[in-house]
């Protein structure tokens, strides 16, 4: 396994909130920062016709890649952050350049819509409970074909965040609720992650639907993978997910679920309950 980059300052078991990450802003440990724009997300960059697309980069860091889309000529820029200490900092630096908005706020919570959004060491910076969640909030926030584009890690580490993984995992978790346009390993990475890193452009599918919900009663994942079956057996279900934590759901369709074609499926446990989240 590979080594972390030494990103973390505050020991990792404690919560990834946002006093810990400004935690490492306060204390320039900050080891993911590459100083630049990869050359992979700059040859992405290539890939955007429309200079005026509205293009997100959530957990956007020091926003190297910001700098590098104003320059070349793109100019609806969003760097979403949840540190405090670093979003002043950006503030400053574009406080003077109308193309880029810097906003301190919540990813999951964050409301808007976007044509493409920028994914660099975000992903990898969430606990991977979190995974689903992650996908269905950029499926939320892209416009219809919008695109989701970036790096992925294709290794694991001894110590977390960064939560590597690898294409295995990436392709049933993102399959069924976008087109893969493109996962393979880059040549591009900066020297220290050649060899480590996948390039990857999604579109978000426009013909499911996205459902989420609470689920409470399971802690093992042979309960897990037996719910996720009768679920996927419900008419008009296309695919259905559980997180890590064993409580959130994820399922896609082709019309709307009946929570009560749910209960059913689950109604031979009675310490299982699901809630809808959206």
């Amino acid at each position: 396994m590979e080594q972390a980059e030494n990103c973390c300052v505050v020991v990792c078991d404690n919560p990834l909130d946002q006093q810990y990450w400004d935690a490492q802003y306060q204390a320039n440990q900050t080891g993911w920062d590459l100083g630049c724009c990869s050359p992979a997300i700059q040859s992405l960059v290539a890939t955007i016709p429309n200079k005026e697309a509205a293009i997100l980069i959530p957990g956007c860091g020091s926003s190297y890649e910001a700098n590098y889309l104003v320059a070349n000529g793109f100019t609806n820029i969003t760097l979403l952050d949840i540190a405090p200490t670093l979003v002043q900092k950006l503030q400053l630096e574009f406080q003077d350049i109308p193309e880029v908005q810097v906003v301190l706020g919540d990813f999951f919570a964050h409301q808007n819509q976007y044509d493409y959004i920028l994914e660099q060491t975000f992903f990898c910076a969430l606990p991977p409970s979190l995974r689903l969640q992650y996908v269905a909030k950029m499926h939320e926030l892209l416009k219809p074909n919008g695109q989701l584009m970036g790096l992925l890690f294709d290794t694991t580490f001894e110590v977390s965040p960064p939560f590597g993984g690898s294409i295995d995992e990436y392709i049933p978790l993102f399959e069924s609720a976008f087109t893969l346009l493109k996962l393979e390993k880059t040549t591009l990475s900066v020297p220290k992650r050649m060899g480590s890193e996948l390039a990857f452009q999604f579109q978000k599918k426009v013909d499911v639907l996205i459902s989420t919900y609470q689920f409470k009663g399971i802690s093992c994942g042979g309960c897990k993978t037996s719910v996720m079956e009768k679920f996927k057996h419900i008419p008009n279900v296309l695919s259905a997910q559980m997180n890590t934590a064993f409580d959130y759901v994820f399922l896609t369709s082709i019309d709307p679920i009946a929570l009560s074609d749910l209960q059913e499926a689950i109604a031979y446990d009675t310490d299982y309950q699901i809630t809808p989240l959206n």
